[in-house]
């Protein structure tokens, strides 16, 4: 990659890069088919926009200027085979099915191609639009009755239309000959059950059936009564535990702030149900803090700080790799922080009925390794 790493630099340090076309996918499970990389201007400071291309939408993440080689780097390494780099003055066609021996052509431009545009000011297209009146974000005060969103909610809107995107992305997992079945567990005051609902039935017109669930009554009872007053006649609330519920299923789980170990029993009950799709941001992991115990990591782990961020990811690895081990396709994923929490990964679990037994044990020995080598145990070794 050394080849690679030192052609990046002179073209970015060039500032001739008009934009960098990554193709090729590595492997089918690669969700977007292609990504382009270009420069952009965001308040004054020099960054670069990806733009990752999916069969039915686009969606865009800015990095930063000194970030920019390494994220190159990753999603060559990782995502993609092909690179076509376009700066003003040439052509650069970089071929690296072997990272560590690529093969580079380099073509001359006759006539110097227009420099990129680092105009940001595009406008961002959301999937719930601002300006478009929307009845539960009218309803829930987030847009006024024109459809205008207001400003201290935006970061809001902005959460809503991210979730969506992600719902979006797994749409084709979820069953289409029937009734939709899904559990929102901890759902609080509901803005993305709402969303959910909106999204599923009003604009994909599909049969549904939500169940939102909390344990505070008073936000249940405001939320039931919001959907009646909504006429989101799929869709209710009830007051209840997430560790005692009982259902006979759903299509998908949803648990976006369940404190501590209610996230695991959350996914234990999705797997038990083989749910087609899981979407988790953990919150509040204390379980594993006062457990772990690994006196290779104790300089590090000395520090509460940094034993609390790590205890947070370690919870959050074994719970991925129990997924795996249960035939579920796994991915960390980026999600816009809670308005009460700046915890801002999310598990996306989506069932793979191709999942072999190999790749299932190899989770599980994985799992195992993982946890003894801390030495804790945490709640989802219940599955």
């Amino acid at each position: 990659m050394q080849t690679i790493n030192q052609l990046l630099c002179q073209v970015l340090e060039s500032r001739q890069l008009n934009r960098i076309v990554f193709a090729g996918k590595r492997r089918k499970s690669i969700e977007y088919k292609r990504m382009t990389m270009r420069p952009v201007t965001i308040k004054g400071e020099l960054m670069y926009q990806a733009e990752y291309q999916y069969d039915k939408k686009v969606t865009h993440k800015n990095i930063s200027s000194f970030e920019a080689v390494d994220f190159a780097l990753a999603a060559i390494a990782d995502d993609f085979k092909q690179i076509n780099i376009l700066t003003e003055t040439e052509d650069i066609q970089i071929l690296a099915a072997k990272p560590s021996k690529p093969r580079i052509t380099r073509t001359v431009l006759d006539k110097k191609r227009v420099a990129a545009s680092l105009d940001h000011d595009r406008k961002k297209h959301y999937i719930i639009e601002d300006g478009k009146p929307c009845d539960f974000l009218i309803k829930l005060g987030v847009m006024d009755k024109d459809g205008h969103v207001f400003d201290k909610h935006y970061s809001k809107f902005r959460q809503i239309n991210r979730f969506l995107e992600i719902v979006d992305n797994a749409l084709d997992s979820l069953p289409k000959d029937r009734t939709l079945r899904i559990i929102d567990f901890g759902c609080g005051k509901s803005y993305l059950t709402f969303a959910l609902y909106y999204y599923l039935c009003i604009l994909h017109d599909r049969d549904v059936k939500i169940v939102g669930l909390d344990l505070k009554e008073d936000v249940i009872a405001f939320c039931n009564k919001t959907a009646k007053e909504l006429n989101y006649s799929g869709l209710e609330f009830l007051t209840g535990d997430i560790a005692d519920y009982q259902s006979d299923g759903a299509d998908m789980v949803v648990t976006l702030h369940a404190c501590d170990t209610a996230t695991d029993y959350a996914l234990i009950n999705a797997v038990q149900w083989n749910s087609r799709v899981i979407l988790s941001v953990p919150c509040c992991q204390h379980q594993l803090f006062s457990q772990i115990d690994n006196k290779a990591s104790q300089p590090m782990l000395k520090h509460g700080i940094i034993k609390d961020k790590f205890t947070e990811l370690l919870t959050d690895g074994l719970r991925g790799l129990k997924l795996e081990a249960n035939g579920y396709d796994v991915d960390m994923i980026e999600f816009t922080s809670l308005e009460h929490t700046s915890k801002n990964i999310m598990i996306r679990a989506v069932l793979n009925p191709e999942s072999t037994k190999e790749t299932r044990d190899m989770a599980d020995a994985q799992y195992e390794i993982l946890r003894d080598m801390y030495h804790v145990s945490p709640e989802i070794d219940k599955l």
